[in-house]
Parts: structure tokens; sequence; C-alpha cells
């Protein structure tokens, strides 16, 4: 005869299996690219805390040989840090150095080493300075010292 209230109730059984299953789709889709993003973000982050380095020279006696004042920058990170001029920035007073007016004794260094940084005497006049070292990762040292 007619449609009976079971039909009805197994219609509005199915319906909202449908619904579930999408609902829980989209869920599953928001959770894979939260996880991916998140899984991206702590490489970036442990690459970042992985490198670090201090500038250790003595702020009222800086060395100058050869034409040349010299730095010295010592790993105090987890992993080697490559020191060339395209991925060590030099600031003196705010002011970006020429990479003609730079230069490293060594192309990495490991953990727990010093490396020398040879900056041309002309590129700095006496005086009080700021010097800031910005590395891989964005990560940097400043150092005040005089000439």
């Amino acid at each position: 005869m007619g449609f009976s209230l079971t039909g009805a109730h197994i219609i509005y059984f199915i319906a909202s299996i449908i619904i579930a299953s999408a609902v829980s789709g989209v869920f599953i889709a928001v959770t894979n690219n939260l996880s991916t993003s998140i899984t991206g973000t702590e490489e970036r982050i442990q690459d970042k805390l992985d490198t670090e380095f201090k500038i250790i020279n003595d702020p009222d006696n800086i060395p100058n040989v050869s034409g040349n004042f010299r730095f010295y920058l010592k790993n105090i990170g987890r992993k080697e840090l490559p020191t060339t001029t395209t991925t060590i920035n030099l600031f003196v007073d705010g002011e970006i150095i020429l990479t003609a007016n730079y230069s490293f004794t060594d192309t990495s260094i490991q953990v727990g080493e010093v490396t020398t940084i040879s900056v041309t005497t002309s590129t700095i006049s006496s005086g009080n300075h700021d010097l800031r070292v910005v590395g891989p990762q964005a990560v940097e040292d400043e150092f005040a010292f005089e000439i």
C-alpha cells in the first residue's frame, strides 16, 4: 500500500551515513594538510635552531693584519656552518659590506670550530662601530667594537 514508517527510517539512515562519510572525508583532508604543513615548518625551525654562531673578538682590540681587520666567528650550533660570502652577509653600522670587501679563511666550519673573517681596512673607519653577521636561516649575531 503506502510507504511505511520503516522505509522512511531506512532512507534517513542511508542519508545520514552519506553525510557522515562526506564530513569525515573533509576532516581527513584537513588533518592531512595540517600534518604536512607542520612537518615542513618543524624542519625549518630545526634548521634554524641547529644554526648558531658567535663573534668572539675582543671589542677593544681588533687585529689589523695585512690591511684587513680580523673578526673571529665560532660555530656554536649543532651542525656544520657554511662560511662563504654567498651564505653569510656582514653589516657595519647598518650598512651592508660588499662581498668583495670581506672573505673567510674556511668555506665551512664544524661545530665548536672558529673561522676568521677578513674585512678590508678601507671599509671600516676609526671609532665605535657595530658589526652584524647574518648567516643561513637569517640567524645573526651583533658585536660592538672600537677601531
